[in-house]
């Protein structure tokens, strides 16, 4: 198994593993419990768009700027909005490809993805809309990063630095985590962490 340097290593790397799942199993329980079932309809629509046009437009990336909560009064929204759509369709075809690339790893489409959305004003800080958009384009192999996510590893005890290339990392770190999976988690996916993981670190009284 591929470690990179946010990863724990060691004999104590399982046990942590474990402890871990001890808190995602019951957080995901919680999260589906207290999330409206129709919350995530957007992010399932841009989903099933993207796979029948290959790729996402700025009413696309729109939905998700709502899905994700972000502000749109930002100075790159206007920049995204000032391209046209084909441009953007453009990039986002070079990204959907690469996330779906069977012959890479997990980590590397995730780092490969990314640094395709880095061509797109909005997407050169930050990896929570870039994301949003790479897992729309692959969701049954990439996940959603965002500060809560981050809040969570962090509490949990998972490094995940934000030196350059981390959402790659940030897959690399869910990879480990289904390799060490036990029966309760069968079937879980890197969505399925993201959103336990998302619902742990959420401010207390926060949904």
């Amino acid at each position: 198994m591929k470690k990179s340097t946010d990863m724990p290593a060691g004999k104590g790397s399982t046990a942590l593993y474990c402890r871990v799942w001890d808190v995602l199993i019951p957080a995901r329980t919680d999260y589906m419990a207290n999330i409206s079932p129709h919350y995530d309809e957007v992010f399932h629509d841009v989903a099933q768009r993207t796979e029948h046009a290959g790729s996402l437009g700025k009413t696309d990336i729109a939905a998700l700027v709502v899905w994700k909560r972000l502000s749109a009064q930002t100075r790159w929204v206007t920049e995204l909005m000032s391209l046209p759509d084909t441009q953007v369709r453009a990039v986002t075809e070079r990204a959907l490809t690469a996330v779906r690339a069977t012959h890479l790893t997990r980590s590397e489409a995730a780092r490969t993805g990314r640094g395709i959305m880095w061509e797109l004003p909005g997407f050169r800080t930050g990896d929570a809309l870039a994301s949003a958009i790479l897992t729309a384009a692959a969701p049954q192999r990439m996940a959603v990063y965002d500060s809560r996510v981050q809040h969570a590893l962090d509490t949990l005890g998972l490094t995940l630095t934000h030196a350059p290339g981390r959402y790659g990392r940030y897959l690399q770190l869910l990879d480990d985590l289904l390799q060490h999976r036990g029966a309760q988690a069968d079937g879980w996916t890197a969505r399925a962490i993201d959103t336990a993981l998302y619902w742990t670190g959420r401010p207390p009284g926060l949904k």
